[in-house]
C-alpha cells in the first residue's frame, strides 16, 4: 500500500469533463494511475501501473499517463467552478486507486475546497491513517465493494479485505455522505450471502445515500491488447449474474446499472 510521497506532483492518465455518473450534477472525473488491487474484471488496466506507459490506439503508440502538479490541476479545475455551481456538480477522483497517491490527492483537494464539490471513487484499500486523512477533504465517497469474504476477495482481487472492511466501518460511522458501489460479477460475488454481508455493515449508517449495483461490463477486456496483455478472467463472462436486491427490501435506495 505504498503511496507517492511527493505532495507537489501526481500521475494521471485521463480527465473526462461533463461526466454524469460519478456523483451529483455535471462533473469532471480525474483518473489517477496506480492501483494495488488486481481485480479479475478490471476494465481500466492502463490505470494499474503507477508510471506512465505506452498503449497502442488506432495503430499508434501513445503515452498513457503524465505528471502534473497539484497547483496546475487545481487551476485547470477551478476554471469551471461556475459550471459546477450552476449544475450542482464538481470533481470526482478515480483510477486506478486514488488513495495510492494520497498525498497528492490531499494537496490537490485542499487547493479547490470549499469552492468545488469533491468526490472520490475508491476501493478503500489504504491504511486507516491514510483513509482518515483524506476523508475531511471530501464531500462524497463512492466506495466500491468487491467481496466480503476474505478468501474470495484475495482470490479475485489479489489482496486481503481486512483493511477495506475497517475503512468501510469507519466511513459508515463518520457522518460523511457515501454511495456503495458493487460491481456484479457472475459466479464471483453475486450471491445472496455476499449481499447480506454488505447489508449487515452498511444498513444502520445515516449518511448512506444509496447502493449502486453495476452489472459486469462484457467489454471489460477491450483495453488489454493495447498494453500488450491478454484478458483471461477466471469466470464465465457469458453468464447472467444474479441480482439479489436485499438493500431495497431494507429501505435502502438502490440503483441497478
Amino acid at each position: 500500500m505504498d503511496i507517492i510521497t511527493n505532495i507537489q506532483e501526481g500521475i494521471i492518465f485521463s480527465i473526462e469533463e461533463f461526466a454524469v455518473n460519478d456523483g451529483p450534477g455535471i462533473r469532471t472525473t480525474i483518473f489517477l494511475k496506480g492501483c494495488p488491487l488486481r481485480c479479475a474484471w478490471c476494465h481500466n488496466p492502463e490505470g494499474l501501473s503507477p508510471q506512465p506507459q505506452y498503449m497502442i490506439k488506432k495503430n499508434e503508440r501513445v503515452l498513457c499517463g503524465y505528471k502534473i502538479s497539484a497547483d496546475k490541476l487545481a487551476d485547470q479545475v477551478l476554471r469551471n467552478k461556475e459550471i459546477y455551481t450552476l449544475n450542482k456538480g464538481g470533481i470526482t477522483l478515480t483510477g486506478g486507486e486514488p488513495l495510492f497517491q494520497a498525498n497528492f490527492v490531499i494537496d490537490f483537494l485542499r487547493r479547490i475546497k470549499p469552492s468545488i464539490h469533491t468526490a472520490i471513487e475508491t476501493s478503500g484499500y489504504a491504511s486507516p491513517d491514510t483513509f482518515q486523512k483524506v476523508l475531511p477533504w471530501l464531500d462524497l465517497v463512492l466506495f466500491d465493494i468487491k467481496h466480503m469474504d476474505s478468501e474470495e476477495h484475495r482470490k479475485y482481487v489479489g489482496v486481503d479485505n481486512k483493511t477495506i472492511q475497517k475503512n468501510l466501518r469507519h466511513l459508515c460511522s463518520s457522518g460523511k455522505d457515501f454511495i456503495i458501489r458493487i460491481p456484479l460479477i457472475p459466479g464471483v460475488n453475486d450471491s445472496k450471502e455476499n449481499m447480506l454481508a454488505i447489508l449487515n455493515v452498511i444498513k444502520d449508517s445515516k449518511s448512506l445515500q444509496r447502493v449502486e449495483i453495476l452489472r459486469y461490463n462484457k467489454i471489460a477486456g477491450a483495453k488489454y491488447p493495447m498494453i500488450g496483455q491478454e484478458y483471461q478472467p477466471p469466470f464465465d463472462q457469458t453468464a447472467i449474474p444474479n441480482v439479489y436486491d436485499v438493500f431495497t427490501e431494507n429501505n435502502i435506495k438502490t440503483i441497478v446499472l
